[in-house]
């Protein structure tokens, strides 16, 4: 059952445009961000064991961002880059998410990507695992002025669908993403399903936690039947 999240005035149901984070939303990437950022710290840094954990704290961030903030040298993002594509067929989908987009595609909702990976990679990846065709837009970090948790890529994403903020969910799984779809003025949704902490969320007061894919329908508005 879908959970109410903080009282911010958004509304829990009729939403009718979805914008995805892709990491950790849609597909498991866990274990090939962890392989292909420990194969460029060995190879650019050298020294250590790879500070993944640490890594992972910035989820949702651009890669570049997410260096600068740790003091990391930006030549990383290459062989993280390289490495991505290459264990790439790897990724896998999470149960339910096919499910929930094929229905939300036929019920006739808009929807879109904005992700922390640049966009030709996210779209490469969508593409692969045959979804891309079910959204309208996919936005990488490269493709903004301002990425994540500001909200510019929410706030293009609203405006490529052609809806209003106020009828719009962002699904999320990192704190950053609540970031976003906040200042966007979009509900913010926390995912939970692959299994990350949930207490940074939820200090966040999400408007809406959702435990499992399918729990997304219960919000969405049901199509208007066409006049006869």
């Amino acid at each position: 059952m879908v959970d109410s999240g903080g009282d911010y005035g958004r509304p829990h149901h009729g939403v009718r445009a979805v914008v995805f984070d892709l990491d950790g939303v849609l597909v498991d990437s866990f274990e090939v961000m962890r392989e292909a950022f420990s194969i460029a710290y060995d190879e650019v840094v050298g020294v250590g064991e790879a500070p993944f954990a640490e890594y992972n704290r910035h989820l949702g961030r651009y890669f570049p961002d997410i260096m600068r903030i740790m003091g990391l040298p930006l030549e990383m993002e290459g062989p993280f880059v390289r490495e991505s594509y290459r264990l790439a067929p790897l990724v896998q989908v999470f149960p339910g998410i096919p499910e929930l987009l094929r229905e939300l595609h036929g019920r006739g909702v808009p929807l879109a990507v904005a992700t922390g990976k640049a966009g030709e990679r996210a779209r490469a990846l969508l593409g692969r695992l045959g979804l891309l065709d079910l959204f309208e837009v996919v936005i990488g970090s490269d493709e903004v002025i301002r990425p994540k948790p500001a909200p510019d890529m929410v706030e293009l994403a609203v405006s490529v669908l052609g809806v209003r903020p106020g009828e719009t969910v962002m699904v999320g799984d990192a704190v950053t993403d609540l970031h976003s779809a906040r200042g966007a003025g979009v509900a913010a949704a926390a995912a939970l399903w692959a299994g990350v902490d949930p207490a940074p969320l939820l200090r966040e007061s999400p408007d809406v936690v959702l435990h499992s894919p399918g729990e997304l329908l219960e919000l969405v508005a049901e199509p208007v039947a066409a006049t006869p």
